[in-house]
């Protein structure tokens, strides 16, 4: 691409990329201020994080921003009241046109929450909570990624109403997955710490099902019968059952296997396939093979 062609994208895309900054920079302060304790390490962040923005620097309010964190790290201001206006710019941004819909507004958002709550490589209980709550808060995002992820495993943690540190390193190894942390210190930290973890996906909570002219498939060993009872459910309710997962495929059905958190490291290519596809965008919707049939349960 030419150096002009580049410049002129940059212009017709500037709009996009402040709006798509805007909603993680508001979603690190919530993120920061989760544990209403707010550190040197996260300010530092905070720093690094408009430093890699400035070529936004032009657009309002990217000048704002610079200058109430350049103030705040020289001057040692009160660092919850650094969060508090840049919190309020957000919300003074937000009063214009969005180039985004609600939804991927609200998901950018989610990500810089993780980043807020990475931001100084530690998470309390507290964090969690409050994470926890906001997920609640917003399941009009529930089929996206990766807010099913971070929900299902978020809810497998706080089940037992007890939050351990070996739940507390699987959270930080999985949030770590969506956020890229600026401080090249505190990421080597992280990676250190979740070296061993393996991360597995999770279904959806709560799914929200439709069966008419959607196309299921099935995969993992079932519990409530065997494959083809489970097909000819489907095909009863309207819905298509197929053999393959495909850029079709609106529900893939994961069978038990006896983990409460419903982790499918020991499912094959259905399941990993479908990832993918999360991950790019296609909005497959992954479903506990017992979620499912509660819901078959309520349209009988």
């Amino acid at each position: 691409m030419s150096e002009l062609s580049q410049k002129e994208l940059e212009v017709f895309t500037s709009k996009a990329r402040a709006d798509k900054a805007i909603n993680s920079l508001k979603g690190i302060l919530l993120g920061i201020n989760l544990d209403k304790q707010i550190n040197e390490k996260e300010i530092n962040e905070l720093k690094k994080w408009v430093e890699n923005h400035y070529s936004l620097i032009d657009r309002n309010p990217f000048k704002e921003f610079m200058t109430i964190i350049s103030e705040t790290v020289s001057n040692n201001i009160s660092a919850t009241e650094t969060i508090e206006d840049l919190f309020w710019l957000c919300q003074k941004y937000e009063n214009d046109n969005y180039y985004y819909n609600a939804v991927t507004t609200d998901l950018q958002t989610l990500q810089g929450i993780c980043h807020g709550i990475l931001a100084d490589g530690i998470i309390n209980e507290k964090e969690v909570r409050d994470l926890e709550k906001w997920l609640e808060q917003n399941t009009h995002l529930s089929t996206y990624y990766p807010y099913d992820e971070i929900r299902s495993l978020m809810l497998s943690i706080i089940s037992d109403g007890i939050i351990e540190e070996e739940e507390i390193l699987i959270l930080k190894a999985y949030l770590n997955q969506f956020v890229n942390i600026e401080s090249k210190e505190i990421a080597k930290q992280i990676d250190k710490e979740t070296a061993n973890i393996n991360i597995s996906g999770h279904c959806t909570s709560d799914p929200n099902i439709e069966f008419d002219g959607k196309t299921f498939c099935v995969t993992g060993i079932l519990k409530s019968g065997n494959r083809s009872e489970l097909e000819s459910l489907i095909s009863d309710l309207g819905g298509i059952p197929t053999k393959t997962v495909s850029k079709k495929t609106d529900y893939l059905i994961v069978g038990d296997n006896g983990n409460p958190a419903w982790a499918f490291a020991c499912y094959g290519r259905k399941v990993e396939k479908a990832l993918e596809m999360r991950k790019s965008g296609h909005q497959i919707c992954l479903v506990h093979e017992f979620d499912f049939m509660d819901v078959v349960e309520d349209f009988k």
